[in-house]
């Protein structure tokens, strides 16, 4: 999603929660993505719901409330919320928030393949797709005919790639060719492989530290974090009292323990080879 304003300011947000969401094991990727994705759908049918849940005359929190009432029980708790602190934000356009949603629906698939190692098949696999669709004018006429049903179309999709391709590729490729949402299926194929490669190319590191740090901080060990470790860094942050005087980072398998000065001073020398 190309977002411009108030909607990337929200996007950025909301990507953010996700990621926090999808970091915990006890999150289950795979229905976190199907029920974004129906809320999706939901949004993108409701106009003058979602002209709602963007208006910017009404309170964040009201918007929020009415949110909730609408999901609870249609949705797990994680989507809920996770909807509900969305439509508390400014958006450009009603259109963006529907837009985001999607995104993170595919965003939430695809940590689910990071998570289980598939994330290398699932961007290889939807680049062979995109060259085929490329290739064959036939295929992408029958992938994009408007009076296709979407079963037919699923149909399709399964003896294309069921058995071929990873369950995860098949998901996001289904939801681009059943719910296309106006974009070409190039544009959607692009789109998902632009995710996929962020995903592949992003780390986590969870801090834990005795007080909140201060922006500077988090600013400064997130960069010397992803210059030792040669990608970008998402900070999960968390306080302990029982850190004393300190902080630990645990970047994968790799727990680091050390005052916040010591260690930050510690990777500085790490990346300038001293």
């Amino acid at each position: 999603m190309t977002a411009h304003g108030a909607s990337r300011e929200a996007l950025a947000a909301a990507r953010e929660r996700l990621d926090a969401l999808t970091d915990s094991t006890s999150v289950d990727a795979k229905k976190l993505a199907d029920e974004l994705a129906s809320v999706t759908a939901l949004f993108n049918r409701e106009v003058s719901l979602r002209r709602v849940l963007t208006d910017p005359a009404q309170s964040g929190e009201a918007k929020a409330e009415l949110a909730g009432r609408l999901l609870t029980g249609q949705v797990g708790g994680e989507t809920a919320d996770l909807v509900s602190g969305m439509v508390r934000s400014r958006w450009s356009r009603s259109r963006d928030l529907v837009d985001a949603l999607e995104e993170l629906a595919d965003l939430a698939d695809l940590t689910g393949a990071q998570k289980s190692g598939a994330l290398d098949n699932v961007e290889d696999e939807l680049f062979r797709f995109g060259r085929i669709v490329a290739s064959s004018t036939e295929l992408r006429a029958a992938l994009t005919d408007r009076a296709a049903t979407g079963t037919a179309k699923g149909e399709l999709l399964r003896s294309l790639l069921g058995g071929r391709a990873e369950t995860v590729t098949e998901r996001l490729i289904e939801r681009l060719v059943t719910a296309p949402r106006g974009r070409s299926l190039e544009e959607g194929l692009e789109s998902l492989s632009k995710l996929a490669a962020d995903r592949r190319n992003r780390m986590v590191a969870v801090v834990t530290s005795a007080v909140p740090l201060s922006d500077q901080q988090k600013q400064r060990l997130g960069a010397v974090l992803a210059k030792v470790y040669g990608r970008p860094m998402h900070l999960n942050l968390d306080v302990d009292p029982e850190v004393l005087g300190g902080i630990t980072v645990q970047v994968g398998d790799e727990l680091i323990n050390g005052s916040i000065a010591d260690r930050i001073e510690e990777a500085g020398r790490r990346v300038v080879g001293q």
